[in-house]
């Protein structure tokens, strides 16, 4: 890729995944709250992409396959925005030691959008605050080239943990684990973007 008219001051652009569809998640509402919190960290432009918008379908097709309509028009919608992206941060709940099915649907209709970009989680769910589902989800996105950065976001038992507004409860504490995954986040996306100008990636 040509580094002609690469600007590395230029604010990064991070796109944040909702990751959960269920009726009543919590996804939403932890994802306004981290977007409060990720605000006042400067030079990120942040791209909501809330999966309950888009019905993506479940099934594929197999290589060399035609696309069908209906998931095209979806793909047109969501493909041009991770592409753009520097970096993302997924929000995701624990659904049975794991992360939900629309995430990984997601995940699996692209590819080369998520290679040599950092990746962030804030996570929630129980006990365990989601952190299995971040550790499914660090295997799964390694197999496309991403780089999951080391600390993330978790909130444990979110429906004693957090406020009617989706905020947690421990501000302090979460705050603070916001900003270090954010500054490691942006550190890496820094230095992605411009290897990823200055060389191509060779998958």
């Amino acid at each position: 890729m040509s580094s002609k008219g690469f600007n590395e001051d230029a604010p990064l652009r991070v796109a944040v995944v909702v990751g959960s569809v269920r009726e009543g998640r919590q996804g939403r509402r932890v994802t306004d709250w981290f977007l409060g919190t990720a605000a006042a960290h400067g030079d990120l432009e942040l791209d909501v992409i809330d999966l309950a918008d888009f019905d993506l379908p479940l099934v594929m097709p197999g290589w060399g396959g035609t696309v069908d309509p209906r998931a095209a028009a979806v793909l047109a919608e969501v493909t041009p925005r991770l592409a753009a992206a520097d970096a993302f941060v997924l929000v995701t709940p624990e659904y049975n030691h794991s992360f939900p099915a629309a995430l990984k649907n997601l995940i699996d209709w692209h590819h080369g959008e998520w290679q040599a970009k950092p990746v962030g989680f804030v996570s929630y769910g129980g006990l365990a605050g989601g952190v299995r589902a971040v550790e499914q989800l660090r295997l799964v996105l390694a197999e496309l080239h991403a780089m999951t950065v080391r600390d993330a976001v978790s909130l444990h038992g979110p429906w004693s943990g957090l406020g009617e507004d989706g905020a947690p409860l421990d501000t302090a504490v979460c705050e603070g684990a916001a900003k270090g995954m954010l500054n490691q986040l942006t550190w890496w996306a820094h230095a992605l973007r411009t290897a990823r100008h200055s060389r191509p990636y060779q998958a």
